[in-house]
C-alpha cells in the first residue's frame, strides 16, 4: 500500500485531476481527498492545477462573441437551417473544440462553466465529509453570537450568520472547509431530520438571486450572491424547501 512517505504515481496524478473534474463517484471521491491530505506530492499537485485554473481565470477575461465568430463556427459545422433550435450532441461537442481553437472569448465561454462545476463539486464533497465525520460542525451551537467570533479567530472573512430557527432552520453550529484550496466558512443548519451546509466564498460577483437548483452525487445545491460573496447550499433536503431556505436567508443578510 503507498504511503504518506512515497511518491506520487502517474496513476495518482491522475486521479488527482479526476476528484478536481468532479468525475470520481462518492466513495472514490473521498478516497482521493484522503490521499491528497496524507500524501505532500499529491497536494503539490492539486496547488499546481489550482493555479492554472486561476491563472486562465485571470487571463482570459469574458468577451462578447461576435456575429462573425458565430457565423464562422455554424459554417465550420456545416450547420443548415433545416432544424437550427435542436443540434446535435456531436455538433455541440465540435463547437466547444472550435471555438477554443479560434480565441480567448470562446475559450473562456468552455472553461468558465467547468469552474463553477468544480466550486459546486467541492461544496457537496466538504457537506459528505461533514455527514462522514462525528458531528458535522467544529463548533456546535444554536446562538449566532458564539458562532460568528468563532469564525472570527480561525478565517479572514467571518460570515453573516441568520437565525432562521422560527422559519424552522434551526443553527446547529458552523466548521471551516477546504473550498477550491482557500479555507471558507461554513454554516450547518437543520431542517427535521435534513442537514444544510452554508459555504460563503468571498468573491468579486455582484448581487445574484438564488439560482435553480442542480442535483449533484446525490444532493440538491442551490446558489446566490450578496455583498461580495457567493453563497452555496448543499443539502439532501428536497428542493423546494432548499429554495426556501436560501430565499429566507438571502433577504436576511439583505436586510443587515
Amino acid at each position: 500500500m503507498t504511503n504518506a512517505q512515497d511518491s506520487a504515481t502517474p496513476f495518482d496524478e491522475l486521479l488527482v485531476h479526476a476528484y478536481l473534474d468532479g468525475e470520481l463517484d462518492p466513495a472514490n471521491s473521498l478516497a482521493v481527498a484522503r490521499r491528497i491530505t496524507a500524501d505532500p506530492a499529491l497536494a503539490v499537485e492539486v496547488e499546481r492545477i489550482e493555479a492554472l485554473r486561476q491563472a486562465v481565470r485571470e487571463k482570459l477575461p469574458p468577451e462578447p462573441v461576435s456575429p462573425q465568430l458565430r457565423s464562422r463556427i455554424e459554417a465550420a459545422l456545416g450547420r443548415t437551417t433545416r432544424n437550427p433550435a435542436y443540434p446535435s450532441w456531436r455538433a455541440l461537442a465540435a463547437s466547444i473544440v472550435f471555438a477554443m481553437a479560434l480565441g480567448s472569448a470562446s475559450t473562456w465561454v468552455a472553461l468558465r462553466p467547468a469552474v463553477d462545476n468544480h466550486v459546486a463539486e467541492s461544496v457537496v464533497d466538504s457537506h459528505m465529509r461533514g455527514l462522514m465525520a462525528q458531528q458535522p460542525t467544529d463548533i456546535a451551537s444554536s446562538d449566532r453570537h458564539t458562532v460568528k467570533p468563532w469564525f472570527n479567530s480561525r478565517i479572514p472573512h467571518s460570515p453573516q450568520v441568520i437565525d432562521l430557527s422560527k422559519d424552522g432552520f434551526p443553527l446547529i453550529g458552523g466548521r471551516v472547509d477546504v473550498i477550491d484550496t482557500m479555507p471558507v466558512a461554513t454554516l450547518v443548519y437543520g431542517r427535521r431530520a435534513h442537514i444544510l451546509s452554508v459555504s460563503a466564498i468571498p468573491a468579486a460577483s455582484s448581487p445574484q438571486p438564488v439560482s435553480p437548483h442542480k442535483t449533484i452525487k446525490g444532493y440538491n445545491l442551490v446558489q446566490w450572491s450578496e455583498d461580495g460573496v457567493d453563497y452555496w447550499v448543499a443539502s439532501d433536503l428536497n428542493a423546494g424547501e432548499l429554495q426556501t431556505f436560501a430565499r429566507l436567508f438571502q433577504a436576511a443578510v439583505s436586510g443587515h
